[in-house]
This record gives C-alpha cells, structure tokens and sequence, in this order.
C-alpha cells in the first residue's frame, strides 16, 4: 500500500486535489443524491462529504507526511454514503451502523481500495470500537469531527473552494 504514499505539489489546489481524485464518485447520481438528505444543521451529506475531503487534504498537508490522497480523498466523499435519511425515527442506532452500511454501498457502486475501505468504516472511531488502522484513516477521521462540530453549532466549513466542487459536479 505504501507505494501509492504521496507529497501533492505546492501548485496543487486542496480543491483541485478533491476533484481529481474524486471526479468519478461527484459525478455520480448516487453521491448527487445526498444532496437531498441533511447531515448536521443545514449542510446535505454531500457537502458535508465534500468538506470533508477538503478539510482532510489540508490537514495532510501540513503534516509534511506522505499520504495516499486518493484513498483520502475517496474515503472522505464515501465515509456517509449510507443513502437515507437519518433523522427518520427507524434509524436510531445510526451512529453504530452507518460506517457498515456506507462500506457496503461504496462497495457496490465504486472500486475501493484496501485504505478507502478502513477510512469508510473506521471514521466514527471512537464511537466504534475499531480504531483506524491507515493514516488517511486517521486523517479523514479528524476532519470528519472538525467539519461536524462546526456543522453542529452552525459553522460549517463553507469557503470558496468547498463551493466550486459543488458547483462544478452539480
């Protein structure tokens, strides 16, 4: 797995860096259609996975480390890619289970590496018990607590960048 561990270039864009290694899975109708379904306050699932993505690209960066940025970037956007409302009442351990079912639905309509895989199913650690086995994990696991505490209390991460992504694969 290590061989795909890389630095991005300085000239290289967070926002660029989402939609390259991500192009397939935003254009996809099933991750469009998370836009439908609200994660935190007023942010869809499909922003919230795409702030996410952002948030966990920059965090990678500056650690000065090398990463698997695909596997960061693909993770983040499929981390939620459970497909239904979780507000609904018959949803109630959705904090527990979601991980599963978003694995089981990135499976079944993407490729996914071994590291896409963990950082999908590990990214509510510590919740689950399992914690992260990959750095990117570990990575898109933090940015996924930032970006949802900022959601939660009615600050999510709404910059510029974040906005293009969304608006070029609408």
């Amino acid at each position: 797995m290590r061989k795909n561990r890389q630095r991005i270039s300085k000239q290289t864009s967070n926002r660029r860096a989402v939609s390259n290694y991500g192009a397939d899975i935003l254009d996809s109708a099933s991750h469009k259609s998370c836009a439908e379904y609200i994660q935190h306050g007023d942010t869809s699932i499909r922003q919230h996975t795409i702030s996410v993505a952002y948030t966990a690209v920059a965090l990678a960066r500056k650690t000065h480390l090398k990463y698997d940025y695909q596997a960061i970037v693909r993770g983040a956007l499929l981390h939620d890619y459970f497909l239904y409302d979780w507000h609904e009442p018959h949803h109630g351990l959705h904090g527990y289970t979601h991980a599963s079912i978003a694995l089981h639905n990135a499976a079944e309509n993407f490729a996914i590496s071994p590291i896409e895989a963990d950082v999908i199913k590990k990214h509510m650690w510590p919740l689950n018990i399992a914690p992260p086995r990959y750095r990117e994990a570990m990575i898109v696991t933090l940015a996924d607590k930032i970006c949802s505490t900022k959601e939660v209390f009615g600050k999510p991460v709404r910059n510029h960048q974040v906005q293009e992504i969304l608006d070029e694969y609408q």
